[in-house]
């Protein structure tokens, strides 16, 4: 158990955002561990500020249920997880999309659907009144829309690279997404001399530098 043996505990997600994350973070004046063993998954010094290096997907969780304090993670792992969290700053960084991709060739209603963020692409099609079977994978989804398993996927989109590469075209954008610094609502009342001024910190950090754009987003 690690409640109450650290000052702050911090979710980082694997992968570039725990990069830019910790960035952030340390520049906003948390004094935060140094990662002395990458393959350490908790890091820190009782007494002192933890992170939990975590799947970017597990973030919500952890610090909806109070494990962590605070925590990074992109806003398309936020619209999938509808945890209860609360999301005081957009940091900018890690900009992707969340889009609509199909086959070029394929044709006539789109009657299945594949996808890593089942819940959010069912709340869009309820907004649309669109039905359609949702298809829930972890590997490669766009296999799905190249072999026919689904006619149409809901996937992450960076650059776009990888769509052209497969010969995909990408049909819509359904969201915009950039990491968010995000707080657990008991953590921010019972350590709020703490969490309040690294919030603003992080604020004034956004703001001067302005958001990064995905490829393909516009003002």
């Amino acid at each position: 158990m690690i409640r109450g043996r650290f000052a702050l505990v911090v979710a980082l997600p694997k992968g570039r955002n725990f990069s830019d994350g910790y960035r952030a973070l340390a520049q906003a004046g948390l004094e935060l561990p140094p990662i002395e063993n990458e393959r350490a998954l908790l890091h820190g010094r009782e007494g002192g500020v933890a992170i939990l290096e975590l799947r970017n997907h597990d973030v919500p969780i952890y610090v909806d249920l109070g494990i962590a304090d605070v925590g990074v993670v992109g806003h398309d792992v936020l619209l999938e997880s509808g945890r209860d969290v609360y999301e005081p700053v957009d940091l900018g960084s890690g900009a992707c999309r969340l889009s609509l991709i199909r086959h070029p060739q394929a044709r006539g209603p789109i009657r299945r659907i594949a996808t890593k963020y089942p819940n959010f692409t069912s709340r869009v099609l309820r907004e649309r009144g669109m039905v359609a079977d949702i298809i829930e994978l972890a590997g490669n989804v766009e296999l799905a829309a190249l072999t026919g398993l689904a006619d149409a996927v809901v996937d992450v989109v960076q650059t776009g690279a990888t769509l052209k590469a497969a010969g995909l075209v990408e049909l819509e954008v359904l969201a915009h997404s950039t990491a968010r610094f995000i707080v657990n609502r008991q953590a921010l009342k019972l350590k709020r001399a703490l969490i309040r001024p690294l919030i603003e910190r992080l604020r004034e950090q956004s703001s001067s530098r302005g958001p990064e754009r995905a490829p393909g987003e516009t003002e």
